[in-house]
């Protein structure tokens, strides 16, 4: 288990930071740019002075001020992640993996092989930094991370530095690494697909304090939260199941509980567990199943709440089978269509809402015509 309990001093702010999270897995800081997120990675670090509290790791105490533990940031075996990849230009790609390998300061837990066969690193060992892509350069840094044998991974903004595409191609190797090894990983992000993708524990950062903390996907639908995450990017996380997919249209069909919902097609076998991001503002409200629509997704369900927001908005909790949803409505739809808590209604999402930053897996290559650039299907 990783415990963080401190207090801390920057200027114009006072930390007072508590939260627990699981051992293994990933735990994503979130938060707005300035919400403190930074400096909590330092404190658990080592790299902030004047910090009073009690930060441990799988048993491992960093820091307890009441027993007089600090200890330094290189005794604390942590591997660090940063928005640029901060290679050696000097040495090839071999050489920076091998340079916290050879620097490990614990029992080896992945040897080299493992991490360049996980990070598809194999083609690249001869080159320089300067010769690699920017998604390149950071499997490299990852790898190098990883090969410390390290108690603890932070990465801190690991893909801030990218374009969308270098995003996508480096987030299922995290993906992979979060899978595969049995090493707690601190992911910091400003970005809530990110997390989505990553993250099985949220952290949410608020000026220096914690507005919440918990199972991604028990946060994800807290309609509390919606102000941080922000009006137009809250919604909820699904868990779902492929069912099945269907190379004629390029759709794979997943299932949550007793329900499906078609997405444009995902590499992911038969049987694999995807997360599904509904924004609520890509959830309309219907109070009967419409026949003569494009929509594909058509979910039934209850109306558990109804919350008004800042301007026009309202958010509307949906309850289908055992998972909630939400829907950004204005009040003046509420009022025209009657909505109320315990109302039944249709939750409808359009496929074309449910893009590549929606859905928890890459696409496949396509080869045959693109529907989803279509209105739905």
């Amino acid at each position: 288990m990783i415990e963080v309990r401190f207090q801390t001093l920057v200027p114009g702010m006072a930390f007072d930071i508590e939260f627990t999270a699981p051992g293994k897995g990933v735990t994503a800081l979130f938060g707005r740019s300035g919400a403190g997120k930074s400096t909590i990675v330092e404190a658990i670090a080592g790299a902030k002075s004047q910090v009073v509290g009690r930060i441990v790791v799988n048993g491992e105490v960093f820091q307890d001020t009441a027993s007089g533990i600090a200890l330094p940031i290189e005794k604390r075996r942590i591997g660090f992640v940063f928005q640029d990849s901060r290679l050696f230009p000097h040495l090839n790609v071999e050489a920076n993996l091998l340079y916290g390998f050879e620097r490990a300061r614990a029992p080896v837990s992945i040897q080299p092989k493992e991490a360049i066969d996980l990070l598809g690193l194999g083609d690249l060992l001869q080159r320089r930094p300067h010769r690699l892509s920017g998604g390149e350069r950071q499997r490299v840094a990852i790898g190098r991370a990883v090969l410390s044998q390290p108690a603890l991974l932070l990465m801190d903004e690991p893909l801030s530095s990218l374009d969308p595409p270098r995003k996508a191609e480096l987030l299922p190797y995290i993906e992979r690494l979060r899978d595969m090894l049995e090493l707690p990983i601190i992911y910091i992000s400003h970005e809530f697909n990110e997390v989505m993708r990553l993250a099985d524990t949220l952290v949410v950062v608020d000026r220096g304090r914690i507005a919440r903390h918990g199972p991604l996907l028990e946060l994800a639908s807290d309609p509390d939260l919606s102000p941080l995450i922000g009006r137009y990017e809250a919604g909820a996380v699904l868990a779902c199941i492929v069912q099945a997919h269907d190379s004629t249209s390029d759709l794979s069909r997943l299932t949550f509980g007793d329900h499906s919902i078609d997405v444009p097609l995902v590499d992911a076998d038969i049987g694999s567990e995807v997360r599904v991001r509904l924004r609520a503002r890509d959830v309309a409200l219907a109070l009967t199943e419409p026949t003569d629509t494009s929509i594909a997704n058509r979910l039934p369900g209850v109306i558990t709440e109804l919350t008004s927001r800042d301007g026009p908005y309202v958010d509307a909790g949906i309850d289908i089978g055992g998972t909630v949803v939400r829907s950004l409505l204005t009040r003046a739809s509420v009022a025209r269509l009657g909505l109320v808590q315990g109302m039944p209604v249709w939750a409808l999402v359009r496929i074309v809402a449910l893009d590549s930053r929606s859905v928890g897996f890459m696409r496949r290559p396509r080869q045959s015509r693109v529907l989803a650039d279509r209105d739905d299907v």
